[in-house]
């Protein structure tokens, strides 16, 4: 899944293949929702954490 992307991935890439816009995703960082970090001021994103996050949300009742 998301073979075209690095392991570590981007806010503007999590947006687009969520199909949100940036503040959104953000927002999902913030909440804790899906596993990221800081640092140095910008977000890491593993690409596996966005897999799971979808897998979760996908499962969610």
């Amino acid at each position: 899944m998301f073979e075209e992307y690095s392991d570590m991935l981007t806010v503007d890439e999590v947006a687009e293949i969520l199909g949100v816009g940036k503040n959104s995703a953000y927002e999902i960082f913030r909440s804790g929702e899906m596993d990221c970090f800081m640092l140095k001021g910008k977000w890491k994103i593993p690409k596996q954490a966005l897999i799971d996050y979808i897998h979760k949300k996908a499962y969610q009742k």
